[in-house]
C-alpha cells in the first residue's frame, strides 16, 4: 500500500513539472500600453461637399490599451482587455479656417471637447503580415455614444509595439450633428463622414 502511495506521488510531482514547463515555453503578457506620441499617429476625417471632398486631420491623439499574447514559436496576439483612443476636436485641421470654424461649431466643440472610441469585445483572428480584429465598440460624437461595429488590422511589430489601422463610416445626423457649410451656404458639406485611423500603441 505504502509503495503504491509513493508511486502515486512521484506520477503527480513529474506530471506537476510537465505542466510547469509547458507553462515555462509560452509567456502571456499583459501590459499596459500608450498611443504613441509622434508622426505615426494619423486620424483623419474624409467627406464631401457641393463644391469638393474635404478633409480634417487630427493634430494629436490619445489613449491606451492592454493586450494579452501569447509567445511560443512567435508572438501571437490572443485577447484585448480594454482599448481606447480620443482626439480633440478642435486639433481637427482642414485646409480651409471657415470649415473648421463651422465645423467645431456643428461638433459642439466647447461643450463637447472630445471625439473617443471605447472598444466593447472583439474577436481576433490571424491574417496576413498581423491579425484581424472584429470589434464591437462604442463611438462617441457631440455627446452622443453609438455602439459601432468595425474591422481593424493589427500589427505586432519588433519592438513590441502594436499597430491598429481601420476605417469607420457614419452619419453626422446620426450623432445630432448638423452637416456645416461655409462660404454663405454656397458649400455645404454631405452627411456622410469616413473615420480614418492608424495608431500605434506603445508601452
Amino acid at each position: 500500500m505504502g509503495f503504491r502511495i509513493n508511486k502515486m506521488k512521484k506520477n503527480i510531482t513529474a506530471l506537476s513539472l510537465i505542466v510547469l514547463i509547458g507553462l515555462t515555453n509560452i509567456c502571456y503578457a499583459q501590459a499596459i500600453y500608450h498611443v504613441q506620441k509622434n508622426s505615426s499617429e494619423d486620424i483623419r476625417l474624409k467627406g464631401t461637399s457641393t463644391l469638393h471632398d474635404w478633409e480634417m486631420k487630427a493634430g494629436s491623439v490619445s489613449g491606451e490599451a492592454q493586450f494579452i499574447f501569447k509567445k511560443s514559436t512567435e508572438i501571437a496576439l490572443t485577447s484585448i482587455k480594454f482599448l481606447s483612443f480620443d482626439l480633440r476636436v478642435k486639433d481637427l485641421k482642414s485646409d480651409n479656417k471657415g470649415l473648421d470654424k463651422n465645423a467645431y461649431e456643428a461638433l459642439k466643440a466647447d461643450k463637447y471637447e472630445e471625439i473617443g472610441y471605447k472598444l466593447s469585445s472583439v474577436k481576433i483572428s490571424e491574417e496576413k503580415g498581423g491579425f484581424l480584429l472584429k470589434t464591437n465598440g462604442k463611438l462617441s460624437v457631440a455627446g452622443v455614444t453609438k455602439d459601432i461595429v468595425m474591422d481593424v488590422h493589427a500589427v505586432v511589430k519588433e519592438n513590441g509595439a502594436v499597430s491598429c489601422k481601420g476605417s469607420y463610416k457614419l452619419k453626422m445626423t446620426d450623432y445630432n450633428v448638423k452637416p456645416p457649410s461655409f462660404l454663405l451656404g454656397a458649400m455645404k458639406t454631405g452627411d456622410d463622414i469616413m473615420l480614418y485611423f492608424s495608431v500605434t500603441y506603445i508601452q
